[in-house]
């Protein structure tokens, strides 16, 4: 396929390919940290967990390949598509049903010799040490599954699932219901519980997000001294990804966004088309996942390495909205949004400070929210209630203004330490306007520059 990208640029994608493939295998957390999870999700439920992994037809293809359902992999830390898991609370004798025993199995799909010529060997009930490799005293032919809820439903029972539609389950759970597979159980959904479990981070998690983002922040800080004017986005992307992917993440967190001049006020742009001018602000919205877990970073920087006066203006306020909402930061009593909102103080201070074109103030043109939690997704499940010790989350404040073709945003990572402090894990990322003007100040020369281009500003 022919590509109109230049060819020093189309050597850095090759080298992305080449080290996704050739880095170590996906870090994983001992054993006893997926059972603790799984032994904490049935005391929640007090009934059935079934969960299925999705298949490896669903997703064979994709651009960065298979990735597991993450509710999946935060209970067994298993990568290997068409698995399912089974989990049932321990449970007392009642006159309808007899006494339950905590029971947790893990199911695989039988060996598939020619899929495998494909894809790669996967695990499956007769791999050796499969009950050491996975963590699970029962490892079964996913063909048994039937019979093993029959047996665990006996006089009724509440069997939580992922019920959405385009779930991984979503086939497998209209299977069992032919097959009467359910009997006398009742399903209910799954996805609360799993939200309250996944948005407290433990330290191995927290090891593999400090990763990511400091993966991340290097990319960032590479990028800082690549950048200047008749780059295109796409390159800008494609640094990002290969200093990202050489520090060891499998894949970009989320699409990347390159945003120069005008584009930089569009939220969720992301063709990365266009050509950086000069005079230009570039909002880079880009971060990689390690082994899983997201981080989630932006920078906007001067195109040509100096801020205008009214850019500068303009983000220091951005800036300053940050540190008001870090300031008012409490554990236990600030949330993102409410009465002790950390949303609301960095908007107030936006509002209270400066003013559009036309002399309004600028709240209006801070659209989004302040933050969201991050994990093993880069918008991790959140429970709304005030974030405690081992809560990960952002704080991104920004102002977009598209009659000016001015957008600033600044957002790192947090993190609530066991000791209720707020801890900022990308701070080894330069944010002010200062820092950013030294570094840019010794910028090495780009490795490709598009040629002059159309652009769509």
């Amino acid at each position: 396929m022919r590509c109109s990208v230049r060819n020093p640029l189309r050597n850095v994608l090759a080298v992305v390919l080449i080290l996704c493939a050739c880095l170590s295998a996906t870090e994983r957390q001992p054993n006893a940290a997926y059972r603790a999870r799984r032994e904490a999700l049935a005391a929640k439920t007090k009934g059935l967990v079934l969960m299925f992994a999705p298949t490896e037809a669903s997703a064979g293809d994709a651009i960065y390949g298979f990735r597991q359902d993450e509710n999946f992999y935060y209970l067994t830390g298993i990568s290997d598509p068409g698995a399912a898991l089974l989990i049932a609370s321990a449970s007392e004798a009642t006159a309808n049903a007899p006494a339950r025993a905590y029971t947790e199995i893990l199911f695989f799909p039988a060996q598939n010799a020619q899929q495998e010529r494909w894809t790669g060997p996967k695990l499956n009930p007769k791999t050796a040490n499969v009950t050491g490799i996975t963590g699970f005293d029962r490892v079964q032919q996913i063909d048994t599954m039937r019979d093993e809820i029959a047996k665990l439903t006996v006089g009724g029972a509440v069997i939580y699932t992922d019920l959405g539609a385009k779930s991984a389950g979503a086939e497998p759970l209209e299977w069992l219901k032919r097959a009467n597979g359910f009997t006398t159980a009742r399903l209910q959904e799954l996805r609360p519980f799993m939200g309250q479990l996944r948005v407290i981070k433990d330290a191995g998690e927290m090891d593999l997000i400090r990763k990511a983002t400091d993966a991340s922040t290097a990319a960032h800080a590479a990028v800082m001294k690549f950048m200047k004017p008749n780059l295109t986005e796409r390159e800008v992307a494609a640094l990002f990804q290969y200093e990202f992917s050489r520090r060891g993440c499998e894949r970009p967190a989320y699409a990347p966004i390159v945003g120069t001049g005008f584009w930089g006020t569009v939220l969720h742009y992301s063709e990365n088309s266009n050509t950086i001018a000069a005079g230009d602000l570039v909002v880079m919205d880009v971060a990689g996942e390690y082994s899983m877990y997201a981080s989630d970073i932006t920078r906007t920087l001067p195109a040509n390495g100096k801020f205008t006066p009214r850019q500068r203006e303009i983000y220091e306020i951005v800036l300053a909205a940050q540190k008001a909402a870090e300031d008012a930061f409490q554990v236990g009593v600030s949330a993102m949004r409410g009465p002790n909102g950390l949303h609301e103080v960095a908007a107030k201070y936006i509002n209270s400070h400066g003013k559009d074109k036309n002399g309004q103030p600028l709240g209006q043109y801070f659209i989004h929210g302040l933050g969201h939690g991050v994990g093993l997704n880069v918008h991790d499940p959140g429970d709304g209630q005030p974030f405690k010790p081992g809560s990960v989350f952002t704080l991104e404040p920004g102002i977009y203004l598209p009659d000016e073709k001015l957008g600033v945003r600044i957002e790192d990572m947090y993190w609530v330490n066991p000791e209720g402090k707020l801890v900022k894990l990308s701070a080894n990322l330069p944010s002010s306007v200062e820092e950013i003007e030294k570094i840019m100040a010794s910028n090495v020369p780009a490795a490709s520059a598009a040629p002059k281009g159309k652009s769509k500003k």
